[in-house]
Formats: C-alpha cells, sequence, structure tokens
C-alpha cells in the first residue's frame, strides 16, 4: 500500500487507528481452544470485530514465533485473512548486517507480504537499505520508544547538542523518503513530537503506547498530527484483550469505536481550525 492509499484510508474511516494482534496464547478465551488453531481463530474474530474502525493491523510476530511451526501457521493464515484494502504492519524489529537484512526484507516483504516491517536501525544504512528497494513497501524505524531503557541510550546528549534520538531519527530520514519510510515514536513521549516534526514533518509517525501505556490520544494528535494526519496510532491489549470471555469480540469492536470515534472528533477539529 503506497501513501496516497494510506492517507485516502485515513480520511475515508475518519480513523488512524492501529489494532495490535499482540495475540499471547495465554491470554485468549479458553472457549477458543476447541478450534484447531486458536490463535488464529482469536485474531479472525478479533479482525471482523474491528475493521470497520482501523487503518492498519500490527502483528507483533513475537507472539507467533515463540509458538514455532504452528505459530508461523497462524502468523501467516492472519495475514491473508486481513482485508486487503488495510495497512499491515509486522512488528520484528529486525536489525542486521546487508546480506542478513536481504533475506529479513524477503521474509516480510515476500514469504509473508506486509506493507511495513519495524527495524532497528542501530546498526546503519546498510541494515536498512534492502527494506528500501522494496517498490511500495515500508521501512518503521525505531526512533523513540516508549519503555523506561530509552533512558540508557535514547536521551543521551551527543557532542552537537542534540539527543541521541534526534541525531538518530534525522540520520535514518535521509536513507529514504516519506513515501517508504516511519518512525515509531512512543505516545508516552507526545511532548516530544513537537521537536520531532521540525526534523521530520512529513513522515508517517507509528505511536504505541495509547491505552494500555498511559500514553494520551489527544495529546498525540496534537503535537504530532501534520497536513494529512501522518499518524497510525496502535492500541493493542486495551482493545484485543478487552474481555476474557465469549464476549471478547464484541468488547474489542466496542473500544476500537470508541477509539475510532475520538479520532474522527480529533480530525474534524483540526479540519475547522484550518479553516
Amino acid at each position: 500500500m503506497n501513501r496516497t492509499e494510506l492517507t485516502a484510508a485515513i480520511h475515508a474511516k475518519n480513523s488512524f487507528l492501529c489494532v495490535g494482534l499482540d495475540s499471547d496464547i495465554s491470554k485468549i478465551p479458553p472457549h477458543l481452544f476447541s478450534f484447531t488453531d486458536p490463535v488464529y481463530e482469536f485474531n479472525r474474530q478479533i479482525i471482523d470485530a474491528t475493521k470497520d474502525f482501523c487503518v492498519a493491523y500490527k502483528i507483533n510476530t513475537a507472539f507467533y514465533e515463540s509458538c514455532g511451526t504452528q505459530g508461523w501457521e497462524s502468523l501467516e493464515k492472519t495475514l491473508h485473512y486481513i482485508p486487503k484494502d488495510i495497512f499491515t504492519i509486522a512488528d520484528a524489529k529486525r536489525g542486521d548486517i546487508g546480506n542478513t537484512a536481504q533475506q529479513y526484507a524477503k521474509t516480510f516483504f515476500e514469504t509473508y507480504p506486509f506493507d511495513a516491517v519495524t527495524l532497528s536501525p542501530y546498526m546503519g544504512e546498510d541494515s536498512i537499505r534492502p527494506f528500501l528497494e522494496y517498490k511500495e513497501k515500508w521501512a518503521i524505524l525505531l526512533g523513540l520508544t516508549s519503555n523506561a531503557g530509552a533512558k540508557d541510550f535514547e536521551f543521551l546528549q551527543t557532542q552537537s547538542g542534540g539527543k541521541v534520538y534526534e541525531e538518530v531519527i534525522a540520520k535514518c530520514a535521509s536513507w529514504g523518503t516519506p513515501d517508504n519510510m516511519m518512525f515509531v515514536i512512543g505516545a508516552t513521549r507526545a511532548e516530544m513530537l513537537t521537536d520531532i516534526r521540525h526534523i521530520i514533518p512529513n513522515h508517517y509517525l507509528l505511536v504505541p503506547g495509547v491505552g494500555a501505556q498511559g500514553g494520551s490520544l489527544e495529546k498525540t494528535f496534537e503535537y504530532g498530527a501534520n497536513g494529512e494526519v501522518g499518524l497510525l496510532v496502535n492500541s493493542s491489549r486495551d482493545i484485543i484483550f478487552a474481555d476474557a470471555g465469549k464476549r471478547f469480540n464484541k468488547e474489542a469492536r466496542s473500544k476500537a469505536h470508541q477509539l475510532q470515534k475520538e479520532m474522527a472528533g480529533l480530525m474534524s477539529k483540526k479540519q475547522a481550525l484550518s479553516y
């Protein structure tokens, strides 16, 4: 999916919601274990319940890899079940030398045909370049994360007077374009989005941390939205594990719809102010 199509989907649905399929097998409702593939059945029902309100799904590969070959089968079936007009993200956080990166790019863009994959840019441009060679595919680079350990490296002062995360974002942005590169920016750092937008005004941002991690949707939009919104706000646990019983899909739909309505309100308000 290219940038024009993604932006059009956001405005058509009045939503910039990304639903995270962090489908932990230990947390899915017990009645689903009567199915041959309970994780896939869980995902299938979550997708059916939420697809009207979101523009993207993010599959966190860790929850599938940990289940071995069965997990990869669940992942593949889930990916192919997602409607073709919805953006798909492999949350894999890969990052390795060039020839290995080529194989990771093939994995997530060919073998499993995702639209985008999350990457760690620590090893530099040659670890990212293979992903950027694919037409209408996206590299989503870790920019500023919301975990407590972010302070260990990301906020260190550089010789130029900035922070490490600012240097990383600026450098990485020079490798690609706003048409094939996004950045992960944690919602719990929403107040820093203004400065980040000065560095990358036109790139899409994938924003986790709204909901269970305490991030504010309103502040994320206020500080991070650009002229075409330019945001994918991810919610995982708050939606998919909203209920632990047989109403899990209905409660997931309710949660997704509520977020979509909030997003529509923010978009409408921003549009009104622009006139």
